[in-house]
């Protein structure tokens, strides 16, 4: 078994640690790449959608997520009407809102 792994390196790789210094610069490496990656655009595209989500009035046209548009006819705290088809009104979650459309959107489709 000497041929596979010669003995005078296996007691030199034992001898050799790596540093602690290297350990918490590797870490740290690590920690700022997921940071940077990861957590700060969620972050950022959360922040723009409650920004958009707070924005919403009446006469707005919107998207929903699940593709559904409308106007925006009525709005509360955490609620708001949006007129699909004439005199046809659905009941969603603010939070359900994807874009915000452009006047006149509707009547061209």
């Amino acid at each position: 078994m000497n041929f596979l792994f010669p003995t005078a390196y296996a007691q030199e790789a034992a001898a050799q640690q790596p540093s602690m210094m290297y350990n918490l610069i590797l870490f740290g490496g690590m920690f700022l790449l997921f940071y940077l990656i990861l957590w700060r655009p969620q972050s950022k595209r959360a922040k723009e959608h409650r920004e958009l989500v707070e924005g919403i009035s009446k006469g707005d046209e919107v998207m929903t997520s699940g593709g559904v548009l409308g106007k925006v006819t009525r709005v509360s705290e955490d609620y708001m009407a949006i007129e699909v088809a004439e005199g046809t009104e659905l009941k969603l979650q603010k939070s359900s809102v994807a874009a915000v459309l452009p006047k006149g959107t509707i009547k061209q489709i």
